[in-house]
């Protein structure tokens, strides 16, 4: 499988991960305790293989920024936080920071 392609699964399985800490409320509810570590485990896999190929730089700021951004979007749809203009500013900030990272790793 290709790099890129490992690369956007990992992202999806932490995002996964991290939507099921939240539907936990703290350990207490078990199935999605358990798909925490199910996915984390599965996003780790994939971050690992995709790093076989690719700069661990620009895996690592793209694993995280997409990540991020994915996990703010989820919050305000499906757990009602708030949109602040500060909060958009900062999203951007870091897609801007994604964006630039991966030009600059395709000019390297």
């Amino acid at each position: 499988m290709h790099a890129w392609t490992y690369l956007w699964i990992a992202i999806a399985l932490e995002v996964a991960g991290t939507t099921c800490m939240k539907f936990s409320e703290g350990f207490t509810r078990l199935l999605p305790s358990v798909l925490i570590f199910v996915f984390y485990a599965g996003a780790f896999t994939a971050l690992t293989l995709a790093l076989k190929r690719l700069d661990v730089g620009l895996v690592y700021a793209i694993w995280a920024g997409v990540g991020t951004v994915l996990i703010a979007i989820i919050g305000v749809l499906f757990f009602r936080e708030p949109v602040t203009l500060l909060r958009v500013s900062c999203i951007g900030l870091i897609v801007l920071g994604v964006v630039g990272l991966s030009l600059a790793g395709e000019h390297s």
